[in-house]
C-alpha cells in the first residue's frame, strides 16, 4: 500500500467514535482535508462531491465550480465503476468501515491515469453515517506515458476479440484463424491497440488493459468490459 494512503487509513482509525470533547467526523475530516498536498474528497450519501482540496480538484482537471455537487463516478473511468461501487456498498451497509481499493480516474484532456484510492465512512456524533472521504494516489507516471482515451468507448468489436485472445496466450496464427482474418490483419488491430494504450508491446499491453479495467478483473477467460467496446 502505498504511504499516504496507509497513513491516511491510519488517521482513519481515529475518525471514529465522538472524541472528549465531542468533535464529530466531519470537523475531523475538514482538518485532513487542510493537510497539505493530499487528494482528499467528501462524498454525500449520493456519491455527489460536496468538499475537495485544491490538489484533488487539479488532478481530476475540472473547476470546483463544475466538481462539487457533481457524481464522484463521473470521474472514474468505466472500467473501475463496478468494483468501486462494491466498496463503497459494503460502507453504506456497515459490513466495513475504510478500503482500498485500484483506481482508473479521467484526468485533463481525457488522460486516464491509475493508481490507489482509499475510502473511509463518516459519521456524526451519534454514529449515524453522513457520508465517505476519500483520498486519492495517482502513480506518478511521465506524461507521454498518460493514455488518452474517450470516456467509454475505445476498442473495435474486433479489437475487443484480439485483446482477449492475446491475454488467453493465443498466437496470431490461431487469433487469425479463428477471428477469419489474415495474419496482417491481427497485427494492424494489435498495433492500434498498442498505439492506443502506450505499451510497447502485447505483455504490457495485456498489463495496461488490465489496470485500466479494460479487461475484466477476475475472468477466465479474459473478457473485455462492454464499456470500452464500440
Amino acid at each position: 500500500m502505498h504511504s499516504a494512503a496507509a497513513g491516511f487509513l491510519e488517521m482513519g482509525r481515529f475518525v471514529g467514535p465522538a472524541t472528549a470533547s465531542d468533535t464529530p467526523e466531519v470537523d475531523v475530516f475538514r482538518t485532513l482535508l487542510d493537510r497539505s498536498g493530499l487528494l482528499l474528497a467528501g462524498l454525500d450519501l449520493q456519491m455527489c462531491l460536496v468538499e475537495a482540496s485544491d490538489e484533488f480538484v487539479g488532478q481530476f482537471g475540472t473547476s470546483r465550480e463544475s466538481l462539487i455537487g457533481s457524481s464522484f463516478y463521473e470521474l472514474l473511468h468505466p472500467g473501475v465503476h463496478a468494483p468501486m461501487r462494491r466498496q463503497f456498498t459494503r460502507l453504506l451497509e456497515g459490513r466495513r468501515e475504510r478500503f482500498v481499493e485500484h483506481l482508473a480516474g479521467v484526468g485533463p484532456r481525457r488522460t486516464v491515469f491509475t493508481g490507489e484510492i482509499a475510502g473511509i465512512a463518516v459519521h456524526s456524533q451519534c454514529r449515524e453515517l453522513v457520508g465517505f472521504v476519500v483520498l486519492v494516489n495517482p502513480e506518478q507516471t511521465e506524461p507521454a506515458d498518460a493514455v488518452v482515451v474517450d470516456r467509454n468507448r475505445i476498442l473495435s468489436e474486433i479489437g475487443a476479440r484480439i485483446l482477449e485472445g492475446i491475454a488467453g496466450g493465443e498466437s496470431t496464427v490461431c487469433l487469425a484463424s479463428r477471428l477469419f482474418l489474415s495474419r496482417q490483419g491481427v497485427e494492424y488491430h494489435v498495433g492500434t491497440m498498442l498505439k492506443k494504450l502506450k505499451a510497447p508491446n502485447r505483455a504490457a499491453l495485456v498489463s495496461r488493459a488490465y489496470s485500466l479495467g479494460v479487461l475484466t478483473v477476475g475472468s477466465w477467460p479474459p473478457k473485455v468490459s462492454p464499456d470500452f467496446v464500440k
